[in-house]
């Protein structure tokens, strides 16, 4: 069968229709024209908003602060030298090393709980939801959270009921002795009245308070010396006072304690020893626990990274989320048909396969909490912004929160720019592979 060639000049015949010539394309100058049109609008976009900041920014960096002057590297001396940047720098690092850890693992395992829930879709929306607030009203609904007192903040009312439900709070505190009261009567009974605690606190069980006979051993009582509606003796066991009972009493010789008791219901108390004094125990009086300062210096950067996985789980949630459910099914069952437990197939099948996943959630993170801003600056109080400073805040308070010194914010900048700008490459690189 012999091949026959087409003439020359003739236009090439398509595949699919024979015998109709293909249409013939523009020319390679008009093509180029139409590319460099429809690339115009985004590479100005680009220009416009991304390359020229960032060359306005390491020139403003190298001028005074208000860019009047050249000043070279100074700005990136002081900057390296201030103790307020390396705070912030070092702020920075326990972000990035604990934050995206711990929203990619919360969100990983929420990912994989709520496959096993009948209403999954409504649980993740609901998951989701702080991520459709606003930065600045998660950080007031925080800095409400984190309130000093019980009564409205939410983690210290926690905190207070387990500590209170494992150690109760001491049933006197407040309570203090009667300043000049007489400490042994005419009788030898030893008088130990307190003052300063509420009508509403005594026991159930007190009754009123009576002076102990006199006997052997050291005898004594304590109780609320205050008389409803006044009048009585300071001092002094009057009618309509009450007894202090439960009070720990303790036995004291040469400084040792020798020996322990408690008050009846009416307040008194004898111990059987000979040449002892008494004293009331510090435990009785110990302050009940008011929780902790979570915006205090110590506690400020973790409570705010707490906020910000209560934010970022839902994000981490709906990316993994998706990743499972492209997951082989049959790699799921060979497992579990080999008897593999739950754990196992997690940690060994699931765990490597969503890995890919995994890799992209954590370094948007990464790139995300490097510019960590708003909620520090809406969650820290004054007193603690100095604890809590990050690099993003360091340059917003350089630049405008009262210094108004351009070249050093500029500076604080770039410094800012290098720090995400690996991790916007590690980013790109791995998308990369995801589309080969």
């Amino acid at each position: 069968m012999s091949r026959t060639s087409a003439p020359v000049g003739a236009r090439p015949v398509t595949a699919d229709r024979p015998g109709v010539p293909e249409p013939a394309g523009p020319p390679a100058s008009r093509r180029g024209l139409l590319v460099a049109l429809f690339l115009a609008p985004a590479l100005l976009a680009l220009g416009t908003l991304v390359a020229y900041p960032i060359v306005y920014t390491v020139w403003l960096s190298l001028h005074n602060a208000d860019g009047s002057r050249f000043v070279g590297l100074a700005n990136y001396v002081t900057m390296f030298t201030s103790e307020s940047t390396r705070k912030a720098m070092a702020n920075n690092a326990i972000w990035v090393v604990v934050a995206p850890s711990l929203v990619t693992v919360v969100g990983l395992v929420l990912a994989v709980l709520t496959e096993r829930v009948r209403l999954a879709t409504a649980v993740k929306t609901v998951l989701f939801m702080p991520m459709a607030i606003s930065f600045l009203a998660a950080g007031v609904t925080f800095r409400m959270v984190y309130d000093e007192s019980p009564d409205r903040g939410v983690a210290n009312a926690v905190a207070v009921a387990a500590h209170d439900a494992v150690r109760p709070p001491a049933p006197y505190h407040g309570a203090v002795p009667r300043e000049g009261a007489a400490p042994v009567d005419a009788g030898g009974a030893l008088l130990m009245p307190l003052v300063g605690l509420p009508a509403e606190r005594v026991p159930a069980d007190a009754v009123p308070a009576a002076v102990p006979a006199a006997g052997p051993g050291l005898r004594g009582v304590v109780w609320l010396d205050f008389t409803p509606g006044g009048g009585g003796v300071p001092g002094g066991v009057d009618a309509g006072e009450w007894g202090l009972p439960g009070v720990v009493v303790e036995a004291v010789r040469d400084g040792t304690v020798v020996a322990r008791t408690r008050t009846a219901p009416d307040g008194t108390f004898a111990f059987d020893v000979e040449g002892v004094t008494a004293r009331l125990a510090a435990e009785n009086f110990t302050e009940p626990f008011n929780g902790l300062t979570w915006l205090g210096p110590t506690l400020v950067t973790p409570a705010i990274i707490g906020a910000y996985i209560w934010i970022w789980a839902g994000f981490a949630l709906v990316l993994i989320s998706a990743g499972l459910a492209a997951l082989p099914r049959e790699a799921l069952e060979a497992a579990r048909v080999d008897g593999a437990s739950e754990w196992q197939v997690f940690r060994r099948v699931t765990v490597p396969l969503v890995r890919p996943v995994l890799v992209v959630v954590f370094v948007t993170l990464v790139i995300n909490v490097l510019k960590i801003f708003d909620l520090i600056l809406v969650i820290a109080p004054e007193s603690a912004q100095d604890d809590a400073n990050v690099v993003a805040l360091e340059m917003y308070r350089v630049s405008f929160g009262g210094g108004l010194d351009f070249g050093l914010g500029s500076a604080l900048g770039v410094l800012l720019f290098l720090f995400v700008l690996p991790a916007m490459l590690l980013r790109i690189r791995s998308l990369r592979r995801e589309v080969r």
